[in-house]
């Protein structure tokens, strides 16, 4: 009985030529673009309507909040909130942890 030894697998010519870079999100694992598919298709019987979101986005010095729908040439923005606007509201400190999200 004779065993055949380890055989490393060469990428050769050929595989790098047919080769597809995955887009530069996906990359840097940002975006999960399956998730974002599901997430931001609307259904066929809305005709056309956009499909709005909020998104919540923290710094390490203010909370933003927006309006969100998807266009073929990008997200858009239709409204915008920011912790630093609860100032005028009676709200000093607090204004980058977790509560001012719901504030």
């Amino acid at each position: 009985k004779s065993k055949m030894g380890f055989v490393k697998v060469q990428k050769n010519n050929a595989y790098f030529k047919r080769y597809q870079v995955k887009y530069r999100r996906r990359r840097e694992g940002k975006t999960d673009y399956l998730q974002r598919r599901l997430m931001v298709t609307q259904a066929k019987n809305k005709y056309q309507a956009a499909k709005y979101r909020l998104v919540a986005r923290i710094s390490n010095r203010h909370v933003t909040c927006q309006i969100v729908s998807a266009e073929l040439k990008g997200d858009r923005t239709h409204a915008s909130a920011y912790s630093h606007e609860l100032k005028d509201y009676g709200i000093k400190v607090g204004l980058s942890n977790y509560a001012a999200c719901y504030a």
